[in-house]
């Protein structure tokens, strides 16, 4: 169902701001940066229990009946799911299946006898001890300090709690986008002006908004993350 469809939030006094401002939408609502999704959000929480509380809308099975009985339109196969996020000034993305959620920044203890500078120490996240890495030392990117312009955007920092087949991680971003969905189309072939750290494990570029995102492979990244964890 996409948001052009017509839907019984428009009879009711209910604001489905996700089909507007969320992911649905244009993604300008600012409490995606927290909640990453609509479906975490207690705004789109409480809208679901008073419209599962309130009559349905004269019309409204008549008109979701002819909806299910036209032709449906179908997505293009292959059809990709990222969060996109930025470590220093470069711009990132990871398959969403791989996340489990977006935390606050906290205090990461550091561990006896690693000084090899891609596992950063242990993360309380939810009660659980979580290994937090960096993903801007394994990916070479060279470390900066922020411009004074950038400096009042420190509270956009996050840590992202990441699993991949019983491997749960944790590290930390300097901005969190949120989710993206493309065509298969949309993504290109890695330049070779990429650094090589960088480029081993970049799938395809992205082009977003006037930015160029670096499609991660999740899977080469659990592989060597969890080599360094060893």
């Amino acid at each position: 169902m996409n948001a052009e469809t017509s839907t019984p939030f428009a009879k009711t006094s209910l604001n489905d701001c996700w089909n507007k401002i969320g992911v649905r939408g244009d993604g300008l609502c600012p409490e995606l940066e927290r909640h990453v999704h609509c479906r975490n959000c207690p705004v789109y929480s409480a809208a679901a229990a008073k419209l599962l509380d309130s009559d349905l809308p004269v019309g409204h099975l008549a008109e979701w009946t002819g909806h299910f009985s036209g032709e449906q339109k179908t997505e293009e196969a292959g059809t990709h799911s990222v969060v996109i996020f930025r470590i220093g000034a470069e711009w990132f993305g990871l398959p969403t299946a791989v996340f489990n959620e977006v935390a606050t920044l906290r205090a990461v203890h550091s561990l006896p006898h690693r000084r090899d500078g891609i596992v950063l120490g242990l993360a309380n996240v939810r009660g659980a001890l979580l290994v937090c890495v960096s993903l801007g030392e394994m990916l070479g990117l060279e470390k900066t300090d922020l411009p004074k312009k950038d400096k009042a955007q420190a509270h956009h920092r996050r840590l992202l709690v990441i699993s991949r087949e019983g491997s749960r991680l944790v590290f930390p971003v300097d901005e969190v986008h949120g989710i993206h969905r493309c065509q298969p189309s949309e993504l290109k072939e890695v330049p070779t002006t990429v650094a090589k750290a960088t480029a081993t494990y970049t799938k395809s570029m992205l082009a977003w908004r006037d930015k160029t995102v670096g499609c991660l492979d999740d899977q080469l990244l659990f592989y060597t993350l969890n080599r360094s964890l060893s």
